[in-house]
């Protein structure tokens, strides 16, 4: 189609129709493939099929969604011994053995999901959260999940513990004052 002389055409003034084939265009946001880091070869069932589920939710960042075994981090100095004081005899630092004496982490898995910037205060937190529990739920045999937490204050950051691992759901800022990366590299 001419008009005073020019070809009308989709390409702009400014640019040469000799560069126009060297011209790319990112795709819009929506229809990016962020791939997310792979899973580790021996990831038990649930959490595969929890990460199934957060692949697919708009609220998460899909390149932050990391499942890995927690570090080990090293051990503390220990309590100097004191005795129990007083007629009840309380105030002693051994108490005896526990559970969490044996060195290692609480968890052999930690799932950890990142929402999008800009969308932790509109309750992106609290519905991926309600994904990560609707998902565990329906897991046979069950795990141990807890009972629903009405708190709606996460200050970006919200964990729900399934016995053998734990799922955090974070906000960018959360994750950068928390998880610093020097400590946590492979998230």
């Amino acid at each position: 189609m001419l008009c005073r002389g020019r070809l009308l055409s989709t390409i702009p003034w400014f640019l040469d129709v000799a560069a126009r084939d060297t011209v790319a265009r990112a795709p819009p946001p929506h229809l990016r493939l962020d791939h997310p880091p792979p899973l580790p070869h021996d990831v038990p069932q649930p959490i595969r099929d929890l990460h199934a589920q957060l692949i697919q939710s708009p609220l998460l960042d899909r390149t932050t969604l990391v499942v890995s075994r927690p570090k080990s981090l090293p051990e503390g100095p220990p309590l100097p011994h004191r005795e129990p004081l007083g007629r009840r005899r309380r105030g002693g630092t051994y108490h005896g053995e526990s559970m969490y004496d044996v060195p290692g982490s609480l968890w052999s898995w930690i799932v950890m999901a990142q929402v999008k910037e800009g969308t932790e205060n509109k309750g992106a937190i609290e519905s991926v959260v309600r994904i990560v529990r609707k998902t565990l739920l329906g897991v046979q045999p069950a795990l141990p999940i807890p009972p629903n937490s009405k708190q709606r204050t996460h200050n970006g950051w919200a964990m729900v513990d399934a016995g053998s691992f734990a799922v955090h759901v974070l906000s960018k800022q959360a994750k950068d004052r928390y998880f610093s990366p020097d400590r946590y590299s492979s998230w």
